[in-house]
């Protein structure tokens, strides 16, 4: 039996807006560079021992992966400088893509695709730090797919509070392992229903190129953006097949001050070798 076929090329959705993390949390105190980097937004680069990004990078090069496209924003030259100067990493090489104004994930994917071009790639958000684990998942399902989180995992081994994990993505998967149905935002019926089991989307994809054309069609969502969960859906009711695999690790979540400090402690003895 041949080996799964492997991927080299990950786009990493790091223009948001950074909304929350710009938000004051006197709860939750940040030393000066840390609060520099919340309140431009920049949640990728928030240092938590060293920039947030760098342990991303890491993970990725551990796993295989050689080719970065970071999905930033205009005004977000401090990333260009940081990775595009002293601090180029060696073991991965990363280049950049511009989304003109932060519409939303799907719309941030479409920054990629000159990056993708008709090769598999994977799509992770920038917020978000994946273990090795669930990166070799994703490179071992040698298909287009995703890596679903169950909930109990994510409450166990994250940072992750329940509140906030029951407002996250829920996925239904078919016989043949395949995604059968993307839950974006829950309502309220839903989320009473939420138990340990329950598989979480936390944007883990590998994708072909022919997730381009239902992000380039996929309508406003219900928050005013063009989301990437809307933009699978499509695409799972079009016909295409994405492989599920089922990762019971935890995954690290930078999206408000408050977490800055379980980050910090989490990846404390993860080390970054660029």
């Amino acid at each position: 039996m041949s080996a799964p076929l492997t991927i080299s090329k990950c786009v990493i959705l790091a223009r948001g807006l950074g909304t929350r993390m710009r938000r004051g949390d006197s709860s939750a105190p940040l030393d000066s560079a840390q609060s520099a980097a919340a309140s431009a937004g920049l949640k990728a680069m928030i240092p938590v021992g060293r920039p947030f990004l760098d342990y991303v990078l890491s993970a990725l090069a551990d796993a295989g992966f050689q080719q970065v496209c970071l999905v930033i924003g205009p005004e977000h030259s401090v990333v260009r400088e940081y990775y595009g100067g002293a601090n180029r990493p060696t073991r991965i090489q990363v280049s950049f893509a511009e989304q003109p104004e932060a519409r939303g994930t799907a719309d941030a994917l479409l920054a990629g695709e000159t990056f993708a071009g008709s090769d598999e790639f994977a799509a992770l958000n920038g917020d978000n730090f994946y273990p090795v684990a669930a990166l070799q998942q994703m490179q071992d399902l040698g298909r287009p797919g995703t890596v679903l989180f169950q909930a109990s995992a994510l409450l166990t081994h994250s940072n992750i509070p329940t509140e906030r994990i029951r407002a996250f993505a829920y996925c239904m998967v078919d016989q043949d392992g395949s995604l059968a149905d993307i839950v974006e935002k829950p309502d309220a019926g839903m989320a009473a229903e939420f138990d340990g089991e329950k598989l979480v989307s936390m944007n883990c994809w590998r994708f072909g190129p022919d997730i381009f054309p239902f992000c380039r069609t996929v309508p406003l969502s219900p928050r005013g953006e063009f989301e990437l969960p809307f933009a699978v859906k499509s695409a799972i009711e079009h016909g295409i097949k994405l492989k599920v695999a089922v990762g019971r690790c935890g995954v690290l979540d930078l999206s408000r001050r408050s977490d800055v400090a379980a980050v910090t402690e989490r990846l404390r003895n993860v080390k970054v070798h660029l």
